[in-house]
């Protein structure tokens, strides 16, 4: 098992996407839960903020970086991670893999009508997959355990909720293990974007790590300062990390 890498003072485990499937496989055969929290620059400034988000975040059993300036970030602070693992890229291979083996999911987020269109849109893509159930994600905190044990009937042996954080990190983090699912995912905007709702960012804005101002482009009233104001806070947390991480040079000797 790969150790660790700390950054900011977050455990991310430095997995390729490869591997974190594999892991993921694994788990739902040998009945073992995996809870997985993914990091991107907004999520790393807001558990400073969140004490909830940042103690949900770390009781995951896998943490992955989702954004690419995460990465460049741990090449800077010597915590080298081998590459990004976008969560919308592993639902993807979940669901296919899921098709492929006969593991039942459970979809759980977004509006109504967002989730009808995208469970149509999964059907056409992955027809042999087996969708134990689903819901839309407005409910009150007083639904969640019910929402749980339904989950839990259904059988589902994963778990994809498509909401905002912190809701969906709190939510796993108090009832994931009530479920049964064997791999929870919580995988934030990406119901909208399989049900064609939001374009994701071309290939080339993603390597450039510039997918939030494709993003923030898209919906810049609701978006547009909230990216802004959190990524130059990601900037200063990496500026002043590296500074303390940089050693002061030694005092030159002075001969008499």
């Amino acid at each position: 098992m790969s150790e660790r890498r700390s950054l900011f003072g977050v455990e991310l485990d430095p997995l390729t996407m490869d591997e974190t499937v594999q892991r993921c496989l694994e788990a739902v055969r040998d009945e073992r839960r995996l809870e997985i929290g993914v990091v991107n620059a907004a999520k790393l400034v807001n558990m400073r903020r969140d004490p909830r988000l940042a103690g949900a975040v770390a009781g995951c059993d896998l943490v992955l970086a989702d954004g690419q300036a995460v990465v460049w970030a741990g090449r800077l602070l010597r915590a080298p991670l081998p590459e990004r693992v976008a969560g919308i890229d592993l639902f993807l291979r979940l669901l296919a893999e899921a098709e492929t083996q006969g593991m039942s999911v459970y979809f759980l987020g977004a509006r109504q009508e967002v989730l009808d269109e995208m469970l149509r849109r999964v059907a056409d893509r992955f027809p042999g997959l087996e969708v134990a159930g689903s819901r839309h994600g407005y409910f009150d905190d007083s639904e969640q355990e019910g929402i749980a044990d339904a989950i839990a009937r259904s059988g589902a042996r994963m778990l994809f909720l498509g909401m905002t954080s912190p809701k969906k990190e709190i939510f796993t983090a108090a009832h994931g293990a009530r479920t049964g699912a064997r791999v929870v995912h919580g995988v934030g905007g990406s119901f909208d974007i399989l049900a064609g709702i939001t374009k994701r960012a071309p290939a080339s804005w993603q390597r450039w790590g510039v997918e939030w101002l494709y993003r923030a482009l898209q919906e810049p009233r609701r978006l547009g300062r909230r990216y802004l104001t959190t990524n130059a806070a990601f900037l200063l947390m990496t500026a002043r990390e590296f500074i303390r991480l940089t050693p002061s040079p030694a005092p030159a000797n002075r001969s008499n």
